[in-house]
């Protein structure tokens, strides 16, 4: 007589999303409420556009993403790890913020400097410096860019420099403040080709809607510090009623057929 047996199931630990917000609020000092109890998972490797008005919070809520602003209510976490000030080195060391401005994010003699500062302060020994630095200045198509001086630079290429500043330290989410602002037509399709290349989770704030078409899959209407819209991009970004509500425009790829 042969006794069936079933095999006990196997326990299987489901990654955390690259980040989880519940209920995120922020009141800054003067009394605005710039989020309002904001909650979404991003998934690892999503590429995530992050639209709104003026004033909508979307810098606020990135501003979270690496401890640089701390919630007055609600909770987050990037990469299982809590937005707690016990965390803030560890999350930095996983999130690579692109500041709107990059005179903001360069602020060394030359470019090398620049984008070796990252990885020294986290840790890398000076002998894998030059390594870091190559191959961060490779990847944004600037191989030969280490001994020049970043304010000499035109905005397009203090734009990719910014980026290399974090790429030097191998991030797993990147976050961007308006990447394209300020670039040229050319430079602004370098960064998507660019963009679309990493593997990294990606989170962008944009006003620029052909920007978030071509690049993400995703797309967040942010509105009053609330989430008024969450799914597929070509969805969210189609819905004339809706971007016009929020004070929005059709992407200029679908202006053309709106009438």
């Amino acid at each position: 007589m042969t006794v069936a047996t079933t095999a006990p199931p196997i326990k299987t630990t489901a990654a955390p999303p690259a980040v989880r917000l519940q209920g995120l609020t922020h009141r800054y000092p003067d009394g605005i409420e710039a989020l309002r109890g904001v909650t979404l998972d991003v998934r690892a490797g999503e590429r995530i556009a992050l639209v709104g008005p003026n004033g909508a919070g979307k810098t606020t809520l990135l501003r979270h993403l690496n401890g640089l602003l701390q919630p007055t209510h609600g909770r987050g976490w990037v990469a299982g790890l809590e937005l707690v000030p016990a965390n803030y080195a560890e999350i930095r060391r996983r999130v690579g913020f692109v500041f709107q401005d990059p005179d903001d994010q360069l602020f060394c003699p030359t470019v090398f400097e620049d984008v070796a500062f990252g990885p020294l302060h986290l840790g890398v020994t000076h002998a894998e410096i030059d390594e870091c630095v190559a191959a961060a200045l490779a990847t944004v198509g600037l191989p030969d860019f280490a001994r020049r001086v970043p304010q000499r630079l035109s905005a397009g290429e203090k734009r990719l420099v910014a980026l290399a500043t974090v790429l030097s330290y191998g991030p797993d989410l990147l976050v961007f403040d308006e990447p394209s602002a300020a670039l040229d037509p050319q430079n602004r399709r370098r960064l998507i080709r660019l963009l679309t290349r990493l593997d990294s989770t990606q989170i962008v704030a944009t006003h620029d809607l052909d920007l978030a078409w071509d690049l993400c899959d995703r797309a967040i209407l942010l509105a009053g510090g609330t989430v008024r819209a969450d799914g597929p991009t070509h969805t969210v970004l189609a819905d004339q009623s809706l971007l016009e509500h929020h004070g929005l425009e059709l992407p200029l790829r679908l202006q053309g057929h709106s009438a």
